[in-house]
């Protein structure tokens, strides 16, 4: 699968989301991430409550890398980027781009997988994946 079209989502910094030096702490970049993915996922139609009630199954983050180039802080607005790399079996490989004011701040890449109600890994479905793999 080529690379999908970037899905862009914006986030504003408040004060909760900063650290004692007043930049954002670093995990909450991870906590910024992980809504962009969602949001990414409701943006082709994919709710992950009704998927979870309905077919038993679930994403989950497998592994993380994160590169942080840059700070971002308080009133901040930050623009997350993702876009889906690879999707094959149970796993999807995304990358996602956290930029400020045009400058690239952060580089994550996620693997995530599907899992089943008993928290082995599943097979994505094929509608998910078209889905998924629409622009």
């Amino acid at each position: 699968m080529s690379k999908s079209k970037a899905h862009k989502v914006d986030f504003r910094i408040y004060y909760e989301d900063t650290d004692a030096g007043g930049v954002v702490y670093y995990a909450n970049y991870l906590k910024f991430a992980e809504r962009a993915r969602t949001e990414l996922l409701r943006s082709k139609g994919i709710n992950q409550t009704k998927l979870a009630e309905s077919q038993g199954i679930l994403f989950v983050v497998k592994s993380v890398n994160m590169e942080l180039k840059l700070p971002a802080r308080l009133d901040d607005i930050i623009t997350i980027k993702t876009e889906v790399e690879e999707i094959s079996g149970a796993r999807i490989n995304m990358k996602q781009t956290l930029v400020k004011s045009s400058q690239d701040i952060a580089f994550i890449d996620v693997q995530v997988v599907c899992i089943n109600k008993n928290f082995r890994p599943q097979r994505i479905p094929e509608e998910i994946k078209s889905k998924i793999k629409k622009d």
